[in-house]
């Protein structure tokens, strides 16, 4: 929840140190109702669609007045008269999630979740905003939280996950921008800091007021560079905004949560139909002039003791190093094969290896095969 500042705050992130607060219970102003409702208390919050999700008012950097009011999924900040620096933390990140937040969990979500099951390959989520004129200074995001166990109180440890959708004004990511990557149908700036917790912010170079994307399309992209451990948990999926200044009619219109549904199209990622025994995701993790490094995670659909990867390299790439895997080109294709350790794997689970290679980046079709 408080994401963003030039210099992050260690007791903050935004949201969650709020929620250290809140915990209690949305104790103060906690609500359960599906018809309009309207929140001021600094932690307040209620429920939506039968308890699906939560929302909460979550004014955790600052004493002035926030008020939300509720819509059927989603709200919007009625009154909010921030007046933050913007080289420091947020006033507040009023939100609606699925999961658990300080031990304020909605219901149904399956979460906590182990990034190793099955379920979590189909974790996916949409959002729509309304940014309107004169809202102020302020970031739009989603802060999705993993954490070592399967954690439903207290702060998360593992990492926190930003997707900023949008963003006004000076304000920038915790840590320092490493990379560019194209995910989820846009290309993103990719911020890393640490404050406890790793923070890893995916910035949209253009600025979109909704989405729809698998979440493991941005954690593979996180474990492939090595902010993110398979062994973690997924304990909340969170979208609203950050405001620094004002913050006055900023909408979440509608959120959705799902663990059932598929993939949705990616500029840079592509999964091939299960039946292979295998599915590998692609992702670009880096690129400069003249190259790039490139990541592939591999899930096994069912137990498999082997497997291989193939995918088309465009004019002019050439695959120089290949790491937690084989690599192999011949007639235009890159083809790597499992080490010896990495090789067997359960249904569900997954392993990754990367690669470095000269040329372009591109968005090629992958192929799995077990065997």
């Amino acid at each position: 929840m408080s994401h963003f500042r030039r210099t992050r705050i260690a007791v903050a992130t935004g949201g969650l140190l709020a929620g250290a607060l809140v915990a209690a219970g949305a104790g103060l102003g906690a609500q359960s109702a599906e018809a309009a409702t309207q929140i001021c208390e600094k932690y307040g919050s209620t429920t939506l669609a039968g308890g699906k999700y939560v929302v909460m008012n979550n004014n955790w950097g600052d004493d002035t007045t926030q008020c939300i009011t509720t819509s059927d999924n989603g709200f919007t900040v009625t009154t909010a008269s921030h007046n933050k620096a913007t080289n420091g933390a947020p006033g507040a990140y009023p939100a609606i999630y699925a999961g658990c937040h300080y031990a304020n969990c909605s219901s149904g979500s399956g979460l906590p979740m182990a990034v190793t099951s099955s379920g979590f390959a189909s974790v996916t989520t949409s959002v729509s905003m309304s940014y309107p004129s004169g809202a102020g200074t302020y970031d739009a995001a989603y802060d999705i939280w993993f954490d070592p166990t399967a954690r439903t109180d207290g702060q998360n440890t593992g990492a926190e996950l930003m997707v900023w959708l949008n963003h006004t004004g000076p304000v920038q990511p915790v840590g320092s921008k490493v990379g560019t990557v194209n995910l989820a149908g846009g290309t993103w700036d990719v911020w890393f800091g640490n404050t406890g917790w790793n923070v890893v912010s995916y910035v949209r170079q253009s600025s979109t007021s909704s989405i729809s994307f698998n979440v493991t399309s941005f954690f593979n992209d996180m474990l492939a560079r090595g902010y993110a451990q398979r062994s973690w948990y997924l304990t909340s999926v969170q979208a609203g905004f950050e405001p620094w200044i004002g913050g006055t009619g900023l909408a979440v219109n509608s959120f959705s949560y799902s663990t059932n549904g598929s993939p949705p199209p990616s500029s840079s990622t592509q999964q091939p139909p299960s039946g292979n025994g295998c599915t590998a995701t692609y992702s670009t993790v880096n690129s400069w002039s003249g190259g790039f490094q490139g990541g592939v995670t591999v899930r096994a659909n069912s137990a498999i003791t082997g497997w291989r990867v193939s995918w088309p390299l465009a004019s002019g790439q050439t695959v120089s190093q290949v790491w937690g895997g084989r690599g192999s080109s011949s007639g235009g294709t890159e083809t790597v094969s499992n080490e010896s350790w990495n090789g067997s794997l359960g249904a569900g689970a997954t392993t990754t290896f990367g690669f470095i290679a000269s040329g372009s980046p591109s968005t090629p079709t992958v192929t799995c095969t077990a065997g």
